[in-house]
């Protein structure tokens, strides 16, 4: 074997050598990174079943008859009936109606209101 001969050889075995070491490392590389992946695809499925159930809990906590449970109790509100309630009329908009004898269409002056209250 001449000089030239046994240089290229070593050049080969040490390319293969590289070559097998960065395709060790490579497959290492994509399982560590596999398994990161795998983690966070399972931390996404168990932040999705909390949310759903916190959304869950958020709907059955905001139903029409659970805040009207809470207003009744809690707050002591009752239900607005017409032998509970008093209406407060502006004069301006009273006598609008009184003239007319149907109510007025055109908004009343800055100012002015109608409103209800519940009689105690």
């Amino acid at each position: 074997m001449t000089t030239r001969s046994l240089l290229v050889l070593i050049l080969l075995v040490l390319a293969l050598v590289v070559s097998s070491l960065v395709l060790v490392r490579t497959s290492y590389d994509s399982r560590r990174v596999f398994t990161e992946l795998d983690r966070a695809r399972a931390a996404q499925r168990k932040l999705d079943a909390d949310f759903k159930r916190l959304d869950a809990e958020a709907q059955a906590q905001a139903t029409h008859l659970r805040v009207e449970k809470m207003a009744r109790e809690k707050l002591g509100m009752r239900t607005a009936s017409p032998a509970v309630t008093e209406a407060i009329v502006d004069m301006v908009t009273a006598g609008s109606y009184l003239a007319s004898g149907r109510p007025s269409t055109t908004p009343a002056a800055p100012g002015t209101a109608v409103a209800a209250r519940a009689v105690p």
